[in-house]
């Protein structure tokens, strides 16, 4: 998730990119430009007199100091462990984070065959004994729990799900029997979803976090990485109206890992995360609470 807080507004946000940048050492930069596509970070690019443009990230009220330099650690995990194209880190502190300027991803199929091999890599050649990360990072404006676990299912129910109970725009839209529900679908995930292994993954994989290097190949943006299954990145990218180019990736990614039929059942569930922290977060929601209550509703009286 890369909107803005109320004290820097979409109009100003260039300015305030600016003068981070300026803060922050790079006294070359010439102007900042708009960039569009996150959700949770002002953003764009900049140019400079004396080297090539940066793209620029910041928030308006940064959560806290660790935020981009936990981003930046995870951009460099997915290219050396996980062997994908990611941008370079130009500047990670407590304000801002500059990264090089990527190309917009090719509206191709073959751009997407390509991309599910490297994800198929990095999910099979990652594989990890226990769930979690060595530190917390940041999903959007949140912070992402990674305490260690050994059993999946139990990290999954409590530092993904159950995690965002208690946030008041999720206590607000949800009602005592949706959350109920929740817990008594966190209670039964061990016969909901397969048991899979841990496996490095990028953590808010949707079709705006995968753009391309210039030569054409995929590369990834905005993870927020963890020791996860390598169905909480699919179930993203599955969700979240990929454009209709993607359409050989699930196939393809599916052959390369050896998914059973019945993956495509199993996205919803997966999901919920991505639902419950946009719920979180947002005032609009994109429909998220439509469809946490419609996941849910199975599990909203004792069968």
């Amino acid at each position: 998730m890369t909107t803005a807080s109320s004290s820097v507004t979409r109009g100003d946000s260039t300015s305030f990119l600016l003068r981070c940048l300026l803060r922050a050492g790079m006294l070359d930069v010439v102007t900042v430009e708009p960039a569009s596509g996150g959700l949770a970070a002002l953003a764009g690019i900049a140019t400079r007199r004396d080297a090539p443009p940066v793209f620029v990230k910041a928030f308006a009220d940064a959560p806290d100091d660790d935020v981009f330099v936990a981003e930046a650690e995870g951009l460099a995990t997915l290219r050396e462990q996980g062997g994908v194209a990611t941008p370079e880190v130009i500047l990670a502190n407590r304000e801002l984070l500059a990264l090089s300027v990527l190309s917009p991803r090719p509206p191709s199929e073959s751009f997407w065959e390509r991309f599910a091999h490297a994800l198929a890599r990095l999910h099979t050649s990652t594989t990890h004994p226990r769930f979690g990360w060595h530190r917390d990072n940041w999903l959007g404006s949140r912070r992402q729990i990674n305490t260690w676990d050994d059993d999946g299912f139990a990290f999954f129910a409590r530092h993904r799900l159950l995690r965002w109970l208690g946030e008041p725009r999720v206590d607000a839209a949800l009602d005592a029997d949706d959350r109920a529900a929740l817990e008594r679908l966190c209670h039964r995930l061990p016969e909901l979803l397969p048991d899979r292994p841990a496996c490095l993954t990028h953590g808010d994989l949707w079709a705006q976090n995968v753009l391309a290097t210039a030569d054409g190949q995929p590369a990834l943006i905005d993870p927020a990485v963890s020791y996860m299954w390598a169905e909480v990145d699919l179930a993203h990218l599955w969700s979240t109206a990929p454009p209709p180019e993607a359409e050989p990736f699930f196939e393809i990614y599916a052959e390369l890992t050896g998914l059973d039929r019945d993956w495509r059942a199993r996205m919803p569930l997966v999901q919920l995360r991505q639902h419950l922290a946009v719920l979180a977060q947002f005032d609009d929601d994109w429909g998220a609470a439509d469809q946490i209550r419609a996941t849910l509703a199975p599990f909203r009286t004792r069968n």
